[in-house]
């Protein structure tokens, strides 16, 4: 590993219950038996695609991607009691199927090796694995990102892959979970933060187009590694499908907005239903939206923007008009009563748009 010589955070309640893929397994079998049967038909294509010398890794791979699936919906998703309505096993399966099957149309799967398509399909299940550690801005990598590289350098030991046989697909997992650093502060606050450079301060967003910068920091050699440069470059990708809402169908993009902010609501302590939730889902519902949008989003690979770039141009002019007309709905003197309000009044103008 690169970033960080040691593992800094254990395992949790959950790690330790669902120890294994067999029980994984079990649990999705229960829950979720459509995701055991696009898992094989999705192995099976990169089968057909890169042949038979795949065949293990991806057996692995698989074992991998169930564990880190149930340990999702049991920490944060539909499975457990810290239900998180953004960061569940939902969002890991969006990304799994469909933002990188479009990936897969879009690019042609030649354009990456098949140890590359497994490392991304990893990524889209390991990035959140954790939501719950304490945020610390003074760092270039979020905690819940480093506890997250953590598992999944546990869940990789535990389902066949080592470090000296597969240091490629390790590095490439430590630095796309890091690159999925995302900060939404305002330009104020990120100016305050010691590891920021200008253009960060000024703009935010993912870590992933400035983990060079962070690397020649902390590993100025690295460009000379050829799987660190590789990680580095997956790692863009990686940016761009876990963001790749904005290039959602925009009734999706609404709905991933919505969900968003209702779990930035609980995370908050403030209960939707509450009159001290209403203003804060105006403004994330509104200029937040296109703050997100228009100025902390960005394709940070070329293969994203071939993918995606169209589709979010489409969305553009409905972000603004939806933003305009939330402020337009809940302008002065048209105080909701609640968060709830608020989120039901977006999901009504989305609806319509």
């Amino acid at each position: 590993m690169i970033l960080r010589p040691a593992i800094a955070h254990q395992p949790d309640s959950v790690e330790l219950r669902l120890a294994d893929p067999l029980a994984a397994r079990a649990l999705l079998l229960r829950h979720r038996p459509d995701v055991i049967q696009f898992l094989a038909e999705r192995r099976q294509t990169l089968l057909d695609a890169f042949g038979p010398d795949l065949r293990q890794t991806l057996l692995r791979a698989d074992a991998a991607l169930m564990l880190s699936l149930a340990r999702m919906g049991c920490r944060h998703g539909s499975w457990g009691d810290d239900f998180h309505h953004y960061h569940n096993e939902n969002h890991s399966l969006e990304i799994l199927d469909g933002r990188i099957g479009r990936l897969m149309q879009g690019i042609g799967l030649d354009a990456l090796s098949g140890e590359e398509w497994v490392a991304l399909q990893l990524f889209a299940t390991c990035h959140d694995l954790r939501q719950r550690e304490q945020v610390d801005f003074e760092r270039a990598v979020g905690n819940n990102e480093d506890a997250s590289i953590d598992e999944t350098v546990r869940i990789l030991d535990l389902c066949g892959f080592c470090l000296r046989e597969h240091r490629g697909l390790y590095l490439a997992l430590e630095l796309m979970i890091a690159g999925s650093t995302f900060d939404a502060r305002p330009a104020a606050a990120l100016a305050r933060t010691s590891y920021n450079s200008a253009e960060v301060a000024a703009t935010g967003g993912a870590l992933a187009p400035r983990l060079g910068d962070h690397l020649d920091r902390v590993a100025p050699d690295w460009r000379a590694d050829p799987q660190v440069a590789r990680a580095v470059h997956l790692a863009l990708i990686a940016s761009d499908l876990d963001t790749a809402n904005v290039a959602e169908a925009f009734p999706w993009l609404a709905e991933s907005a919505s969900r968003l902010c209702q779990e930035r609501e609980m995370r908050s302590g403030r209960r939707l239903e509450s009159a001290e939730s209403a203003q804060p889902c105006v403004s994330f519902l509104s200029d937040g939206q296109e703050r997100y949008f228009f100025e902390l989003h960005r394709f940070c690979s070329a293969e994203g923007e071939a993918t995606f770039a169209a589709t979010k141009a489409d969305n553009a002019p409905r972000v603004r008009a939806i933003a305009q007309a939330m402020r337009e709905r809940f302008a002065a003197g048209a105080t909701p009563a609640s968060g709830l309000e608020v989120v039901r009044e977006f999901s009504r103008l989305t609806l319509a748009a």
